[in-house]
This record gives structure tokens, C-alpha cells and sequence, in this order.
């Protein structure tokens, strides 16, 4: 068989395939044969209709069809291992099966165009002395006592108050039902309109005033138990709800409880209760490496992103589309794990409709993701850097022995994903030896966004209540 190569771009091999005449004669009257033993043809048997009538019932172009779909397929695979291409992915016809239709004559030579993907050639144009800035999180002594405080307030005992009127950090006990304002120059008799689902009785909300929409909280305070008293709030733009963003509001709020919280006193006690340790000075201790350690990891994390991505300015490759699909399907597959642990229902986010608009956006990822690994791959293997046997079945152990409840276990492939992230931290280190990272305060190198993320804030923002007021609460609360 007679091969032409031609490189192509995006990483793929161009092939001119010339199969023999006695393959392409040899083929076709297969292919007669194999038909005539499997037509149904009326009047005659089968295996026994005359090679003329088959000919006339079935026509030459179904035939040669049948014959070319053979000669494409084995020839090209023949090709590819004739010529020892490393092919990635399913070939990929060029010639137009039309054209091979027409010019398909049995005994007589016939020439395929195809092309296969290959493992992309990586140009590392500079990959040592990189200069790069990465910001540096410091660790923040404030989070122990933020820490301890948020324990506190988990471990709170609600005392009835008496006697005086609602302050900010009471927990209130309400009844409400908010309305739209009412407009500009509106008959001030008519009946306000009802806000679906604002509405709610033995409502327990904490009087701070990232707990609700703005000016609810506000309006509280200073009420009296009993009291009943008109507050007007604004819900805010954005907000999840689309159609409340920006409205004006009026909620008829009646206080029916009041209590304030009972912080227990941090100590040794304290500190047993809340964790493991015997001391106060033990928890502290604790909090401190931990979050020390946090913020040198974080630290780590950004000179490494900051790093990568100075090296891909410098790196030359043309991916094939094989690798970039590969890498989207592991995206998508790697998302729809995540979500189903999470216990949603994969298959409803996942529609037909939604698929091919998720797979269009993880390609610019997908690429970043590729070019990244490859262009390590391609630093470990010029420096020579390597993983060993040793290093890899202790990783292994290590991770075997906390997570013990995992059963069915693949080692081999367990070892094959172990020995790939040592090599690439490896490779991290050795890069980050030999270029030049230095580090700025945080916040200087990311721009403040000044657009929020409303759904991200309305969970934040989100009132703990009583689960009996939930669902009434729902459109109201700040999210």
C-alpha cells in the first residue's frame, strides 16, 4: 500500500492512501458475495439469485458503497499502522464519499484522503528566569477571635427580654406582610398590593441588617414588644428576584417577642465543648497554624497560577480538536459528578439543549488545561525530571489510609494519577527555583468587581429561621 504524509494543522496528519487493484476488486466481489448470501430476492432462494439479477435488484452504486466503507476503514487503519503514526482520536475522511462512488472501479486503484490527530509538537520558547508577581495573603490574627466569636454565637442562649425596646443583636419574634409601596400621585385610599410571599407568622429574625432587605431591620428597632408599626424597605438592584429588584415596599410588622443572646464565657470549659483540645491557649494554638498555614498555602497557590500563566505566554502549540473534546468531556464529566454528590439531579441540568452551550463554553478552559500540561510535561521532560517508585506507592499509601472506606479500588490507575501530580509538583518546584516571583500585598494585582454576584450574595446574606418560616420568608429575605 502506497502512503503520501502531509502535515496539517492543528496537530493532524494528512494521508493519500492508493489501494491496489486486486484490493479493490477483491473487495467488491466480497461484498457480491456476502449480499448474495443474505438478499431477499422473490422466486429465487437465498444464496442462489444469479449474480446479473442481484446486480440489476440491488444496483452497482448500493454495492460499491458497501465495498468502499470496507476500503476506507481498513485502509486507513492499515495506514496508520503501515506508516507507525502515534494517532490520537478517529480519522477523519477528506476525500467526498460521492467523489470515491464515482470514481471507484473495481480492479483498478483507488486513492483515499484522509487525516489523523497526533500528540501536538510543544515549543517552549523561554521557560527558566521567568518575572512574575504574585500577591501574598498574610495570615490574619483577627480570624482566631472571629472564630471563636462564631462559636459563641452558635453556643448562644436566647433569654426573653423585658422592659425595653428591640436593639440591634436581639432576635425578634414577628408577624409581617410587606405590600408595594404605594406610588407617586396614587389615590393614598386604595388597597396596597400584596408581595407573593411576603408574609410570615412567628417569624424569628435576628436584628442585624444583613439579615433582610434593607430598611427592615432598621424599622424594628426601637419597636416594643406587642407594637405593631408600618416599615418601609427597598428590596435591591440586582436582586434574585427580578421582578421585586429596585421596588419600594411597606411591611405591617407586629413584635411579638423579644430576646437577646447569652454569649458563654471563652474558656478552658469553652474550648472543650467546641473542640477536642483541654485549653483555651490549646484551641488558639490550633487556630492559629491553621490559619497560618491557610494563608502560606494560598500564597503558594498564586505564585504557582502566576507562574503558569507567564509560562504559557511562551509556549508555541497547536492543539488538535481530539485533545480539546477529550479534555471537555472530562470537564463536563468532572461537573456532573460534583452536582450529583450534591445530590441534584444531573439529568435534568444536563439536557439536550444545554449540552452543546456548556461544551462551547469549557473550551477556552479546556484549552488553558491542555496547554498547561503539556507544556509541564514538556519542562520535565528537557530537565529530566522524574518520579519514584518509592515516591509514588508511598502517596498511594498515604492516600489508601484515609480514605480506608473506599472499597473496589483501581491501584493501577490510582498509581497513574498519583505519579502524575507528583511529576507535576515536581515541575512547579522547578520552575519556581529557577525564575523570580515576587510578591506584592493582596488586592494589588486583582481589580475590585464591582458587579456582585446576586445569587452568591442572597445565599450569604440568607436569614437562619425556624424552619417553619422558611418558605414564607423566601421572597423577602436577601435572597
Amino acid at each position: 500500500m502506497k502512503v503520501t504524509q502531509e502535515k496539517l494543522p492543528a496537530s493532524q496528519i494528512g494521508l493519500e492512501i492508493e489501494i491496489t487493484p486486486e484490493i479493490t476488486k477483491q473487495t467488491y466481489e466480497q461484498v457480491i458475495k456476502n449480499l448474495a448470501s443474505t438478499a431477499n430476492i422473490p422466486g429465487f432462494r437465498k444464496g442462489k439469485v444469479p449474480r446479473p439479477i442481484l446486480l440489476q435488484r440491488l444496483g452497482t452504486t448500493r454495492i460499491k458503497a458497501a465495498a468502499l466503507e470496507e476500503l476506507i476503514q481498513d485502509g486507513i487503519e492499515q495506514a496508520v499502522k503501515q506508516e507507525a503514526i502515534p494517532a490520537i482520536g478517529q480519522p477523519q475522511l477528506r476525500s467526498s464519499f460521492e467523489d470515491l462512488i464515482n470514481n471507484y472501479e473495481p480492479g483498478k486503484p483507488l486513492t483515499i484522503s484522509a487525516a489523523v490527530d497526533v500528540e501536538p509538537e510543544v515549543n517552549l520558547v523561554q521557560y527558566t528566569d521567568l518575572q512574575v508577581k504574585a500577591e501574598e495573603v498574610k495570615y490574619d490574627p483577627e480570624r482566631v477571635d472571629a472564630s471563636l466569636d462564631k462559636e459563641r454565637q452558635e453556643l448562644a442562649t436566647l433569654i426573653p427580654v423585658e422592659g425595653r425596646a428591640a436593639q440591634i443583636g436581639d432576635v425578634a419574634v414577628v408577624d409581617f406582610k410587606g405590600s408595594f409601596a404605594r406610588a407617586e400621585g396614587e389615590d393614598e385610599t386604595a388597597e396596597l398590593e400584596p408581595i407573593p410571599g411576603a408574609e410570615a407568622t412567628d417569624f424569628q429574625v435576628e436584628l442585624q441588617e444583613d439579615k433582610f432587605i434593607p430598611g427592615f431591620i432598621s424599622g424594628i428597632v426601637g419597636m416594643n414588644p406587642e407594637e405593631t408599626k408600618e416599615i418601609a424597605a427597598q428590596f435591591p438592584d440586582p436582586y434574585a428576584n427580578e421582578d421585586l429588584a429596585g421596588k419600594a415596599a411597606t411591611f405591617t410588622v407586629t413584635l411579638k417577642e423579644l430576646k437577646e443572646k447569652e454569649l458563654p464565657e471563652v474558656n478552658d470549659d469553652f474550648a472543650q465543648e467546641v473542640s477536642d483540645f483541654e485549653t483555651l491557649e490549646e484551641l488558639r494554638a490550633s487556630l492559629v497554624e491553621q490559619y497560618q498555614k491557610e494563608a502560606d498555602d494560598k500564597t503558594k497557590t498564586n505564585k504557582q497560577e502566576a507562574l503558569l500563566t507567564e509560562l504559557l505566554k511562551h509556549v508555541e502549540v497547536d492543539l488538535p480538536a481530539t485533545l480539546i473534546e477529550q479534555e471537555v468531556d472530562a470537564m463536563l464529566t468532572q461537573t456532573a459528578m460534583r452536582l450529583s454528590q450534591q445530590g441534584l439531579d444531573v439529568r435534568k441540568l444536563f439536557t439536550q439543549d444545554i449540552i452543546p452551550q456548556l461544551r462551547e463554553r469549557s473550551r477556552t478552559e479546556a484549552i488553558e488545561r491542555i496547554k498547561r500540561s503539556l507544556s509541564l510535561r514538556e519542562v520535565s521532560k528537557r530537565e529530566s525530571i522524574e518520579v519514584t517508585p518509592e515516591e509514588i506507592a508511598a502517596r498511594v499509601a498515604e492516600l489508601l489510609e484515609q480514605y480506608p472506606e473506599e472499597q473496589d479500588v483501581d491501584e493501577d490507575r490510582l498509581r497513574s494519577i498519583v505519579e502524575n501530580e507528583l511529576l507535576t509538583e515536581k515541575t512547579i518546584d522547578w520552575l519556581l527555583e529557577h525564575s523570580s516571583v515576587e510578591l506584592v500585598p493582596e488586592g494589588s494585582l486583582s481589580p475590585v468587581e464591582e458587579t456582585e454576584d446576586v445569587e452568591s450574595d442572597a445565599d450569604a446574606d440568607a436569614p437562619q429561621t425556624e424552619e417553619e418560616n422558611s418558605e414564607a420568608s423566601t421572597e423577602v429575605t436577601e435572597g
